[in-house]
């Protein structure tokens, strides 16, 4: 006998067990020969079960940061085909997934932590995965210049940024700095990070939605010191994985 959200791991039916909860949990799990759905994790069914997932949104890529990304980039009716592409806060690689599922031809990942990149884009060709690398000091990276010499380029055609526990106005100086003139980029902003430990409450969500304004304010007034424009900015279609709103904006260098 075995867990139901195990034997989902074990028949490849989900990356992982936390993703496999939750996919029992929303109602997408049935046996293979059809009945209602199963919502418990831990109920024990014999190994040769076969199950079955309904198709969910949220399995689409690696993690839910790629819908996010998917909706600025079908907002905006941009192209990613044939871009190289920075990819800022990597992480398990949600946006690096949606940005070569839209055409890129290559993603320069750089992530802070180490071991997260879901497997299947490690090994990816298409991927470089730089870990361990601070944002704060991308351009005096060495292993950063030699990802772009390698690929016969001097920076990036575009830039996805998604930063988790650090005001991007930190990071914006330097991939201001790495970006190419009409470089663009695409960031989700995530306002409890902007505002500091005074602009959320006891479980880290944003006390006072007014304070939405001031977080887009203070990133225009960042960019345009930086010579970066923000041409477009909206609301994420999902809500962070803490319940904050989030948003998603698109600027180009100047």
């Amino acid at each position: 006998m075995q867990r139901l959200d195990q034997l989902l791991l074990s028949q490849g039916l989900a990356r992982s067990r936390t993703r496999a909860q939750r996919l029992i949990r929303h109602g997408r799990v049935r046996l293979a020969d059809g009945g209602m759905p199963l919502k418990k994790p831990g109920e024990k069914f014999p190994e040769a079960t076969r199950l079955t997932v309904d198709e969910d949104p949220e399995e689409r890529y690696v993690s839910r940061a790629g819908l996010k990304l998917e909706a600025l980039i079908e907002t905006l009716g941009l192209t990613l085909a044939g871009r190289l592409v920075l990819d800022v806060g990597q992480s398990t690689g949600g946006f690096t997934d949606c940005a070569l599922r839209f055409g890129a031809r290559h993603v320069i990942g750089v992530e802070v932590g180490h071991d997260q990149l879901d497997p299947s884009l490690r090994n990816d060709p298409r991927v470089t995965c730089l870990e361990g690398l601070n944002a704060r000091t991308m351009t005096g990276e060495p292993r950063l210049r030699a990802a772009f010499d390698a690929l016969g380029a001097t920076g990036p055609d575009l830039a996805v940024m998604d930063v988790s526990f650090i005001s991007q106005t930190l990071i914006l100086p330097d991939l201001a700095d790495l970006l190419p003139s009409g470089g663009e980029l695409l960031s989700l902003v995530k306002p409890q990070f902007e505002l500091g430990p005074g602009g959320v409450n006891a479980r880290g969500l944003v006390a006072d939605p007014e304070r939405y304004a001031e977080v887009e304010t203070r990133l225009r007034e960042c960019c345009t010191g930086l010579g970066v424009e923000i041409l477009h900015w909206q609301p994420s279609p999902l809500l962070g994985g803490d319940g904050n709103r989030e948003f998603l904006l698109h600027a180009i260098k100047r």
